[in-house]
């Protein structure tokens, strides 16, 4: 069996609810992942996916922050979420998927952003993150997350090797891809284990981006990406995928999240 599983931090899924529908109308995934909703639950636009073909919905939001959501045409046998760090944050959301397809687990995540300056000692918000990190490492491995079919996708908010940011030189003292970040990245990715979905079709040495900041004003040109959206699967699905897509064009529509999508295909 053929199915498709794309993740997207959308930033703000009922501002840019136009630009989902028309990638799920352009682009046809199966599940779509959403991080970055900024949607209370009760705001969730249900009837412009069910009216897209995507009847089966699970949220996990609060107001103005944070926010995971997960679309599908296939139906969930069960859906639940962890509080990681229990700061009460919508961060994390994990369905079963049924049918044909029952008992794959479909994981999506939104790890903190972190703030501006990498020091957990005077920046909270680094220290949330490296501890966020650290508890996906340690669920990983006692819930034994990556043992079956299961696929973890998500705006991880880290850039973990040479090549997934424009400048390891400029950037390796910057949030996002300091060295201290990327080891517990990969320490959660071994956990697992996991294995790194992109790069299975991407060579590590070759430039490999999933963001642009707003702030360049001409990001194409530019081209000062990071690669920050991620899917992993478990060794028990690594051989089924099939194919991935980084659809660069969404961060030229009008209005648009600073992360694009990313489509990655199985066959089972």
């Amino acid at each position: 069996m053929d199915f498709s599983v794309a993740t997207w931090n959308i930033n703000s899924v009922r501002l840019r609810i136009d630009l989902v529908t028309r990638y799920l109308a352009e682009k046809a995934p199966d599940v779509l992942c959403l991080q970055e909703t900024k949607c209370p639950d009760a705001n969730f636009p249900h009837g412009a996916f069910r009216d897209a073909g995507y009847r089966h919905i699970a949220i996990s939001g609060q107001k103005g922050y944070h926010g995971v959501a997960i679309v599908s045409r296939i139906p969930f046998a069960s859906h639940s979420v962890r509080d990681f760090c229990l700061k009460g944050d919508a961060r994390h959301l994990v369905v079963t998927l049924d049918g044909a397809l029952g008992g794959v687990d479909v994981h999506n995540f939104y790890v903190p952003a972190g703030g501006d300056e990498p020091d957990p000692e005077i920046n909270p918000k680094f220290a949330h993150k490296l501890a966020f990190v650290d508890e996906m490492a340690e669920w990983a491995a006692a819930e034994k997350a990556a043992a079956g079919r299961a696929i973890l996708v998500g705006d991880l908010n880290i850039a973990p090797l040479e090549h997934d940011v424009w400048s390891h030189k400029a950037l390796r003292n910057v949030v996002s891809h300091t060295a201290m970040e990327v080891e517990k990245l990969a320490h959660a990715q071994q956990a697992g284990p996991w294995v790194d979905a992109l790069r299975k079709f991407v060579p590590d040495e070759e430039k490999l981006y999933t963001w642009w900041s707003y702030r360049s004003p001409d990001w194409a040109k530019a081209d000062k990406g990071r690669r920050l959206d991620h899917v992993w699967v478990s060794p028990a699905l690594g051989e089924a995928v099939a194919g991935m897509e980084v659809f660069r064009e969404a961060r030229g529509w009008t209005r648009p999240s600073d992360h694009v999508p990313i489509k990655v295909a199985f066959s089972l």
